[in-house]
């Protein structure tokens, strides 16, 4: 018999949530096969079989908390008879029967994964099949009842439908003994009340605290976009035929902010307490969007990267990101950061710092408007910047030229590649 236990967390995490078992017990499990699944308030970790057997027992269910290096269940070796019953069974209760169909739709035994499922694909639990081994819904159960199509009709527009309004009677032909009775809206007016995962909790509690606790204040400006179009446009295929990835903005972004936070150095430090911490090196933090809410893993010392290695970080972390691969590793620390609204079409927004760092740089999106150049109105490619910065530390006049200076050397690239 050997134990499955919870990962060794890091420091800054206490706890976590299991969010669902990919194994039921008596099944027979290989080395390296998922397990379970763990959700902290920064990662979900996977739990892999460590040998060959069969899972024996498990002492936690899905959406129970889990403390650091905690028995989940136990593994057995291949052959061995599985348990009556697994050794949690004697205090959980059993499952009710399936709610019929004009019951509530709405379980209170389903685990976060499931329920962000069911939530993002409109479906009804009741209508779902469960596997579970005390008859709950899996998140594979939730899975498959998404691809089979099993919905619900969510609540009815605020919003009188055209229909009804064409269906009522003119007031001049209206009787005026006769009052028009309104319309009432037909269906089901559903509501669905879902607890946030631990990392949205998390992302609400840190930037609610960093509202409360720093000196929130945004620059905007604006770059001409086309130096750095036509400089992508002239060696793409010579960029991709050598380094095997394409040239994108965001390693130019992540190039004309270091050398920026290079001559402001205060944007590049943090607050402790009463102190000012000046970090000697440049890790930034690129904020990707994943299924989970958005992360911000890290490039560690960018001022040693170069634009193809800039590149194919960022394309890793965007793979691991989709995947829910992501490690406390990849997003702890960080000095800086850069967040990309423009991918979903954000013309100006203010981001919020990512504590305890002091600034982060807004890119979005790049739309053409007429400008201004050489005393003519032309047509170019234009970018809204923003640095949001903790105004405690950072002076406006320090912000504004640390912004200034990353809209000229995105306005000419051969600067920044040159080092001038």
């Amino acid at each position: 018999m050997a134990d499955i236990r919870v990962p060794v967390f890091s420091e800054s995490v206490s706890e976590g949530t299991l969010l669902t078992w990919h194994k039921k017990p008596g099944e027979a499990v290989k080395r390296g096969d998922l397990l379970a699944e763990i959700e902290t308030d920064k990662v979900v970790l996977e739990i892999q079989a460590q040998q060959d057997g069969v899972l024996q027992g498990v002492l936690k269910n899905e959406g129970d908390t889990v403390l650091s290096e905690e028995v989940l269940g136990t593994m057995g070796e291949a052959g061995a008879a599985a348990p009556a019953e697994a050794p949690a069974a004697a205090s959980v209760p059993q499952a009710a029967a399936p709610a019929p169909a004009n019951e509530a739709t709405r379980r209170d035994d389903l685990s976060p994964a499931v329920r962000k499922i069911v939530a993002e694909q409109n479906l009804d639990p009741a209508q779902i099949p469960a596997t579970g081994p005390r008859g709950n819904i899996t998140k594979d159960d939730a899975v498959v009842a998404a691809q089979g199509g099993l919905t619900y009709q969510g609540p009815q527009s605020a919003a009188e439908p055209a229909s009804m309004k064409a269906a009522q009677t003119p007031a001049a032909q209206t009787p005026a003994a006769q009052v028009p009775v309104p319309a009432i809206p037909s269906g089901p007016r559903t509501e669905q009340r879902v607890p946030m995962t631990r990392i949205r909790a998390r992302i609400a509690e840190r930037l609610k605290e960093v509202q409360n606790t720093a000196a929130l204040l945004t620059t905007f400006n604006e770059v001409n976009m086309k130096p750095a179009m036509d400089l992508r446009k002239k060696y793409q295929d010579q960029f991709v035929a050598k380094h095997g990835v394409k040239l994108g903005f965001m390693s130019l972004f992540v190039r004309a902010a270091t050398e920026a936070l290079k001559a402001f150095p205060v944007v590049n430090a943090s607050v402790d307490g009463k102190d000012i911490i000046y970090h000697g090196y440049y890790d930034i933090g690129i904020a990707v969007a994943s299924e989970r809410g958005l992360v911000v893993p890290i490039l560690r010392d960018t001022e040693q990267m170069s634009l193809a290695g800039i590149e194919k970080g960022i394309a890793d972390f965007a793979v691991k990101a989709k995947g829910g691969k992501l490690t406390m590793e990849d997003m702890s620390g960080g000095t800086f950061s850069i967040t990309n609204g423009g991918t979903f079409g954000s013309m100006m927004s203010t981001p919020i710092i990512n504590a305890p760092q002091s600034a982060i740089l807004g890119m979005h999106n790049i739309i053409e408007r007429p400008i201004a150049q050489n005393g003519q109105v032309v047509i170019a490619p234009m970018m809204y910047l923003a640095l949001s910065y903790d105004h405690r530390i950072i002076d406006g006049k320090e912000a504004v030229q640390f912004l200034v200076m990353i809209k000229n050397l995105l306005e000419d690239p051969a600067r920044m590649l040159l080092e001038l």
